[in-house]
């Protein structure tokens, strides 16, 4: 220590100098590690203890909050005065700032309550993202906006996008009783039009609302910045979102009417279905996934013919044909004897589809899983080492539609586990939506803002909810949902194509279906898997039996709360 220095300062530079000299790069590599595992422990840098908690308890009345967003660095001033019920979670605040901004929520964001943003004394309420990947702070959807907020003055820090580092905040001005006519959100002002998304942050949008505007003075100096740091991109192409009360309440409102406090009922969907809907923690999926649903039309007939549901069925007609009025006599493992493996194969062409010689059931997973979904169905049973038809079995042994009908309102299919009740559900919505893109990994995400994650407390991921959703997946691969997949993969994200006219008579049957022609093979893809998914999805939903699928069940999940 220099005679200069002040006694009992530290030369963190030296310290650090010191503590590096003479290490090898993977001497160096793990005490990074050990530092960054330090400050995740500590919630800041090394040697700060976690910072506290600065929620306070929870109303026990609502109240309307009038609070002022402003976009921190901007001048003038680019803000939003909005009226929030004080019992909304912040994944919902989040939600209405993303809105009354304009912005897309394409990015990760936080929530802060402190001095600032950063600092080691600041609580952070983190986004899912951020929850999985084990930052420190508490989930957003667990923290009330009256527990962060109580009097006048109070702030709130939000970021959107850690890139171009959106920093907002939120200050209450006034605490208000609530009215018959409170809304859960509404924009009541606001200034300046709504940055563009992935600009570049505040400097950059400075310069583009300088560079649009001719007449201000550092116009040409702004258009000159601009292109030096986009190139030739034209400001044209960075849209900016501009204000209108008119534009965000109506935003709002519809925000509000599929909110996270609306009851399964409001939106008169049936038992699971509803009780999905009503699982999804914040808004924004809620909305996605009503709009799935409605992008499935569950509101339009059931429509099948009689040619579409022979084809739709086949594998299943032929297993009861088989088994026939004598039923077979099962191996002493309880499998289907070798001889009928082998015709399986051969007549339903699901030798393209597995590997191996195909005459074991245990070893030909889609005979197995045939064989298997006929009995959770209640097509088949088994008694005393016989596979032996059900009544029903019997009864829409020789009727394609009615069959087809059986199958389709027992989909998705029996688990008594629910996370798997739950990724079966979404598989149908998904693919009637025709939102057949990345099936897994969206399902994991529906099911991680329902709150299920693995037991160990790992989040979903696409695979494990791939897993959950096999045996429904599985099935409908075997009514051609899905293309065949390679060999000994059986496993295909690609739906059917378009299916052409059948030239048959149509004919109906079921609940809702009538006697009417089928729709053009040009029109909605796969028109027959839809009709069958929309049938399954109208079904109030039963759970017999429970899941397989190759390599054994899907890790353990759990929902929080349940």
């Amino acid at each position: 220590m220099s005679a200069g220095d002040r006694p009992g300062r530290v030369d963190v530079g030296a310290l650090i100098a010191e503590a590096m000299a003479g290490r090898s790069p993977a001497e160096l590599q793990g005490l990074l590690h050990d530092l960054l595992a330090a400050r995740s422990l500590a919630g800041g840098m090394p040697g700060h203890p976690a910072p506290p908690s600065r929620r306070g308890p929870r109303r026990s009345e609502v109240v309307t909050y009038r609070v002022r967003v402003d976009l921190q660095g901007t001048k003038p001033p680019l803000w939003r005065r909005i009226e929030l019920a004080s019992d909304l979670f912040l994944d919902q605040v989040h939600d209405v700032i993303q809105i009354a901004f304009g912005w897309t929520d394409s990015h990760l964001h936080g929530f802060g309550s402190g001095p600032g943003f950063y600092g080691a004394q600041t609580e952070r309420y983190l986004c899912p993202f951020d929850v999985a990947e084990g930052e420190t702070g508490v989930p957003e959807g667990e923290v009330r906006l009256d527990e962060v907020l109580t009097d006048p003055a109070d702030k709130l820090y939000y970021t959107y996008d850690y890139g171009d580092d959106w920093q907002h905040v939120i200050a209450l001005e006034a605490v208000l009783p609530r009215t018959a006519t409170s809304r859960r959100a509404a924009c009541t002002a606001g200034r300046r039009p709504g940055p563009a998304e992935d600009c570049g942050g505040v400097h950059a949008h400075e310069l583009i609302e300088v560079a649009a505007d001719p007449g201000n003075p550092d116009h040409a100096d702004a258009v000159l910045d601009l292109a030096a740091m986009y190139g030739d991109v034209g400001i044209s192409s960075m849209a900016r979102t501009a204000f209108s009360l008119d534009a965000i309440n109506g935003a709002l409102l519809a925000w509000d009417a599929v909110g996270t406090d609306a009851a399964p009922a409001s939106s008169g969907l049936p038992g699971p279905l509803g009780e999905l809907v009503s699982d999804m923690r914040t808004a924004s999926e809620r909305r996605l996934l009503l709009s799935l649903i409605d992008a499935a039309g569950l509101d339009q007939p059931v429509l099948v013919d009689a040619a579409t549901a022979e084809r739709m069925v086949r594998p299943y007609s032929w297993l009861l044909d088989r088994v026939g009025s004598d039923g077979i006599r099962l191996t002493q493992a309880g499998y289907l004897p070798p001889v009928h493996v082998a015709a399986a194969s051969a007549e339903l062409g699901l030798a393209d589809e597995w590997i191996g010689t195909g005459n074991r059931e245990h070893q030909t997973v889609p005979v197995l899983v045939l064989r298997e979904t006929a009995q959770r169905f209640g097509l088949l049973r088994k008694h005393s080492g016989m596979l032996l038809l059900t009544a029903c079995g019997r009864a829409v042994r020789a009727d394609p539609v009615a069959l087809w009908w059986h199958l389709a309102e027992r989909m998705p299919t029996g688990s008594r586990d629910r996370c798997e009740q739950q990724a079966g559900l979404l598989l149908l919505i998904l693919v009637a939506a025709d939102a057949t893109d990345d099936l897994s990994v969206t399902i994991a995400r529906f099911l991680t803002a329902s709150a299920w994650m693995l037991a160990d407390g790992r989040p979903l991921t696409g695979g494990a909810a791939a897993r959950a959703a096999w045996d429904t997946k599985a099935v409908l691969q075997r009514i051609g949902a899905f293309a065949p997949a390679r060999p000994g993969c059986y496993d295909s994200d690609e739906p059917t194509k378009p299916a052409s006219p059948s030239p048959e008579p149509p004919c109906g049957h079921g609940p809702q279906a009538a006697a009417v022609a089928p729709a053009p093979g040009n029109g909605r893809r796969a028109r027959h898997l839809r009709e069958a998914l929309r049938a399954s999805l109208v079904d109030t939903g039963r759970w017999p039996g429970y899941g397989r699928w190759p390599g054994g069940r899907a890790p353990r999940c759990r929902q929080p709360g349940r």
